[in-house]
C-alpha cells in the first residue's frame, strides 16, 4: 500500500512553543516540523501509511503532546511540484 503525505497545521499554547516542536521533530513519522506565522503556530508534514493508520498516530502520538490546543489536516491528493521538479 502506498504511503501518504499529511499536511498538519497545529495551533499551540504560545510558552510551549520550543516543547511542542521538539516532540513533534522526535516523531519518525513527521518529516518537517516548521513554525510559521498565520491562522497556525505550526505546520508539520506527516507521513503513514494510511489514512487509518495517520489516524491512529494523530490519536494515539500528537494530540498526547501537551500544549497542542488544535489541528487542521490537509492529506496531499495529489503532486505536481516538488524541491522545485515537476513530479509528472
Amino acid at each position: 500500500m502506498s504511503k501518504i503525505q499529511v499536511i498538519l497545521n497545529i495551533t499551540i499554547e504560545s510558552r510551549d512553543l520550543d516543547e511542542v516542536s521538539r516532540s513533534l521533530a522526535s516523531l519518525q513519522e513527521v518529516t518537517d516540523v516548521y513554525e510559521v506565522t498565520g491562522e497556525s503556530d505550526i505546520v508539520a508534514i506527516v507521513k503513514a501509511d494510511d489514512v487509518i493508520d495517520f489516524r491512529n498516530m494523530l490519536k494515539n502520538k500528537i494530540l498526547k503532546i501537551d500544549g497542542i490546543k488544535t489541528t487542521v489536516t490537509s492529506v496531499i491528493m495529489y503532486m505536481h511540484k516538488k524541491d522545485g521538479k515537476s513530479v509528472n
